[in-house]
């Protein structure tokens, strides 16, 4: 089970943040009247000479802190991540249709089919490069393949979800290409690797299952993967390529 594999937590280090902290507990109010001298109450606290039971050597306690602060990072890890999605009112919003090849047209909006996807991404069962072309701030039409799982991880996407803010390629995603500069950039990702001088156009490399995902509309999109095309208002173009990803044996 799970839990076993849980470290009891140490409440004296949780308690206190420092060896100095720790000797304070054990000084006083007596030992200061007649003291006048924090430092030196410590000193005696440390050598023995007041406190109540078995006090830790200082190196004593520095090594349970580190311990224990190690094992509060690993707990902290270990822990589920909220998910940017969740607690969003997205029912209120208008459907749109996504249709898929070979598939009944099914109704979704962008927001809610990157939330119904982001608990599997976030786990790594699911990678996700969604595609969308629209226009920037400046008006300029921009485009770019988005690595969903990565921007989740680099950025918080709760205003996205809550549409304060919209969901555009940058220079720094995948792919990214502004219409009006020229301007075109890639860049791989700790998921995929971009292989831009290809005859058979863009392509993107899985880095954990070494599958390819075609971007082509013309063609397959390649094994374990599905492409999703979604009919919006609100972006001009929008892609999801989902890619199923299995670790190679």
């Amino acid at each position: 089970m799970d839990d076993e594999d849980d470290e009891p937590v140490d409440a004296l280090m949780e308690e206190f943040d420092t060896y100095e902290d720790y000797l304070d507990k054990q000084i006083t109010p007596t030992d200061l009247y007649y003291l006048e001298d924090v430092e030196l109450a410590r000193q005696l606290v440390e050598l023995g000479y007041r406190g109540n039971g078995e006090l830790l050597r200082r190196d004593e306690f520095d090594v349970r802190k580190e311990a224990h602060e190690i094992a509060k990072k690993q707990r902290a890890n270990k822990r589920p991540k909220k998910l940017a999605s969740a607690g969003k009112d997205l029912e209120g919003y208008p459907l749109l249709t996504v249709r898929r090849a070979n598939d009944r047209a099914s109704i979704f909006l962008i927001v809610r089919a990157l939330a119904q996807r982001e608990e599997a991404v976030r786990n790594g069962k699911l990678t996700t490069i969604v595609f969308i072309r629209d226009r920037n701030s400046k008006k300029q039409e921009i485009s770019g393949y988005i690595d969903f799982a990565h921007r989740l991880k680099t950025e918080n996407l709760e205003p996205v979800f809550d549409r304060k803010r919209r969901f555009l390629p940058k220079a720094s995603d995948l792919s990214f290409f502004n219409w009006e500069t020229q301007t075109s950039t890639s860049n791989p990702t700790p998921n995929f690797q971009v292989i831009a001088d290809n005859e058979n156009g863009l392509l993107f490399k899985n880095k954990r299952d070494r599958k390819i995902i075609n971007v082509d509309p013309k063609a397959r999109p390649g094994d374990n993967s599905t492409r999703f095309d979604v009919v919006t208002t609100e972006y001009t173009q929008v892609v999801l390529y989902d890619h199923v990803t299995r670790r190679r044996t």
